[in-house]
């Protein structure tokens, strides 16, 4: 399996402003109580945080049962850290299928997220210095008697980890499966559609909240490409990051960057043949393909695609909100051009350069400007910038 290199990331969503010093150790404890449409299956009662239903499971998922999971508000630092850490205070009864994990993922001014790295069994070391920290806890209880009644969390700046300068997207050609699954709920509580756009990946270090493309992949199949938001979590595994350098990874670390568990198992006899809860693998999926993004990128039946994990690359341009759901990206600026992606609600994205293009109104507003954004290939008219300017405030010509 080799890895090659792509195009950059998309960006991010807006947090929310408090005053913090991060010049030294912080901490701040978050507020549990507040349920919010990026939270899925989670109830808060009696001053804890506990799962709705003991029933519900990731629709890609196979297994787990009594899945939940809550996406805390941004917490805005005056100065840099990437180092976090967490401290849960819960109550978990001695079950193997009751756990409580706390990831953290940050962001600097104008860049978008990191992934979401563990932080509740050590410091949670990010790859870059960041000035918002957001914390998800997840909850995995079959039984009904997991409570989360507290969460602290602490960041400072430390050395900073080595990183590769100028490095691109990670590429991968992977087996894809066809989600359907229609009417059930993904990972991040998304209910599937019709001709539904997004992808599942085997690890929730890159999944995305409800309608947002903070981590989306490219996919290319036997017709065309296709970007597409990551919105559930599978095939097969639910810890397997494989896009990430094996020591990096959260399990399999003896497999090389850009094979997946299921793929060696299937193949190669790996974790003799089984996948991590101890199925036997019955075919080598990497991804997940919604049945709109299945059927765009030319596949009739389970086959091989060529993956580009956008959020892995350096970024590139300038980081702005948008606003509207189902916005086309387009090859060109004009709406007679081919769709190259949609972005399927208000989101952050990355801005290289504008261009005077079609002419257009929506919602009262008329614009010929046109952004390019580099991590989907295509065009966005600047009317979905969610910002006073028609002409979008330092961002170059084309």
């Amino acid at each position: 399996m080799g890895v090659a290199v792509a195009t950059p990331p998309a960006g991010a969503a807006d947090g929310q402003k408090s005053t913090r010093v991060a010049s030294s150790p912080v901490s701040w404890s978050a507020d549990l109580s507040r349920i919010t449409s990026d939270d899925v299956n989670v109830r808060y009662a009696k001053g804890a945080l506990s799962v709705r239903s003991t029933a519900f499971r990731p629709a890609s998922a196979e297994a787990g049962q009594g899945y939940g999971t809550q996406v805390l508000a941004p917490e805005e630092l005056d100065g840099p850290v990437n180092r976090v850490s967490a401290e849960p205070v819960a109550d978990t009864p001695a079950d193997a299928g009751a756990e409580v994990v706390v990831d953290v993922r940050g962001r600097s001014a104008g860049g978008s997220w990191t992934e979401w790295i563990p932080a509740d069994r050590g410091p949670a070391v990010l790859p870059r210095a960041v000035t918002t920290v957001q914390a998800r806890i997840t909850l995995w209880d079959k039984e009904g008697e997991v409570r989360v009644r507290g969460l602290r969390l602490s960041a400072e700046k430390g050395a900073a980890p080595r990183a590769a300068a100028g490095a691109s997207a990670v590429t991968a050609r992977v087996f894809a499966t066809r989600e359907g699954l229609v009417g059930r709920t993904t990972a991040n509580g998304h209910v599937i559609q019709p001709n539904d756009h997004f992808v599942a990946l085997p690890s929730r270090r890159g999944l995305s909240p409800n309608g947002s493309g903070q981590y989306s992949v490219q996919v290319c199949g036997p017709a065309r490409c296709e970007t597409a938001p990551v919105w559930d979590v599978g095939p097969w595994n639910t810890k397997d990051d494989y896009w990430n350098p094996s020591p990096t990874r959260e399990m399999f670390k003896d497999l090389p960057q850009g094979k997946p568990e299921a793929q060696a198992a299937y193949e190669d006899g790996y974790n003799g043949g089984r996948d991590g809860s101890g199925r036997v693998v019955l075919n080598p999926a990497g991804i997940d393909l919604a049945d709109g993004t299945f059927y765009n990128v030319g596949l009739d039946d389970n086959g091989w695609v060529t993956v580009t994990y956008l959020w892995t690359g350096d970024q590139t341009g300038t980081s702005f909100p948008t606003w509207g759901t189902d916005v086309r990206i387009r090859q060109q600026a004009t709406t007679a051009s081919a769709e190259v992606a949609r972005l399927p609600g208000p989101t952050t994205v990355n801005v290289k350069c504008q261009v005077h293009g079609q002419r257009i109104t929506v919602d009262g507003i008329t614009n010929d400007g046109w952004a390019y954004l580099p991590a989907f290939g295509g065009y966005i008219s600047n009317i979905f910038i969610d910002v006073v300017e028609s002409w979008l405030p330092g961002v170059p010509n084309c």
